[in-house]
């Protein structure tokens, strides 16, 4: 019996980490009859991952997208279109500053068919440096792991570990939003839509990711950055349709619990992960807020669009 054929999709910019990404990958350990694709979008002006791309050699096939927008979204949505063109009838998401576990794709996949999800999510673990904060450290606080209900069950996704069903009708013309393919918040969207389309969302926590906190990261003015763009994004979400009058409410409520969080972090000042856990998580209501009324969201990439162009790597 022929085994399912899985694409991956690595989306990167200017990170020379991609070679060890790809080198990891080469090392799954496939459940048998499985075959794979990995398909490398760079988002770069240039074709500046090409050449790295082009030198991996590896037991699996590689593809070389070039999608030249400094838009994620637009590398985002290359590879599924190219995952599809392929025959692929899952796709797996890995970031281009991850190394994944050798049974990682195994995990995803025995999950998937466990659950009969359309959608399964693995951990993101970060590594940091010696020059991060202890509390950042013993918080594990850049970490990556889905959120739940009160119910138990996954609410939403992301793409650093991902497992897809895009064979699914549901899911097949779904893509990323390129308006939101500068400010972030792109794959929270997408992963709502499928949710609200009725796929099933999983957790495989033996799906392991590792990746490397850079210096520029391991900062709370960079989290609180981040839970500020995550709260515009919740605001895009829960104030689609909404007049005036409601997105006023909504705004309101956000602002009374920034004022908690802001409670709770003179509480418990003598603990800085528990100070710093309510200050950012604050950060996402100021955000929402904001989104609410209508603040300019946080632009995280860049501007120029152009056309994807798509090259055998080997």
């Amino acid at each position: 019996m022929t085994g399912p054929h899985v694409a991956i999709g690595v989306c990167t910019f200017r990170r020379p980490m991609v070679a060890e990404t790809l080198r990891s990958l080469f090392a799954q350990n496939l459940p048998d009859g499985m075959t794979i694709r990995i398909i490398v979008s760079d988002n770069d002006d240039t074709a500046s991952a090409k050449a790295a791309v082009s030198a991996m050699n590896g037991p699996f096939a590689v593809t070389y997208l070039h999608a030249p927008a400094r838009n994620i979204s637009v590398a985002r949505n290359a590879a599924l279109e190219a995952a599809v063109a392929d025959g692929a009838a899952w796709f797996a998401f890995a970031d281009d500053d991850e190394r994944l576990e050798p049974d990682w794709l195994s995990a995803l996949w025995r999950t998937a068919q466990a659950t009969g999800a359309g959608v399964v999510l693995g951990d993101v673990r970060a590594h940091y440096g010696p020059a991060a904060p202890d509390w950042m450290r013993r918080g594990s606080v850049h970490d990556t792991r889905p959120e739940r209900d009160a119910a138990g069950q996954v609410m939403g996704g992301y793409t650093g570990n991902v497992l897809i069903k895009v064979g699914d009708p549901r899911l097949a013309q779904l893509r990323f939003d390129p308006a939101r393919g500068r400010t972030g918040g792109e794959d929270t969207v997408y992963f709502a839509e499928a949710r609200a389309r009725g796929v099933r969302f999983a957790h495989a926590p033996d799906a392991v990711a590792h990746e490397d906190v850079p210096e520029d990261r391991a900062t709370l003015a960079w989290l609180l950055r981040r839970r500020m763009r995550m709260g515009q994004t919740h605001a895009s979400l829960i104030g689609t349709g909404a007049g005036l009058l409601r997105r006023l409410a909504l705004a309101t409520v956000a602002l009374a619990k920034l004022g908690a969080c802001g409670v709770m972090a003179m509480a418990r000042l003598p603990d800085p992960l528990a100070r710093n856990r309510a200050i950012m998580r604050g950060a996402l209501h100021f955000g929402t807020a904001s989104g609410l009324l209508s603040a300019r969201s946080l632009v995280l990439y860049g501007t120029q669009a152009a056309a994807t162009v798509r090259e055998p790597a080997q």
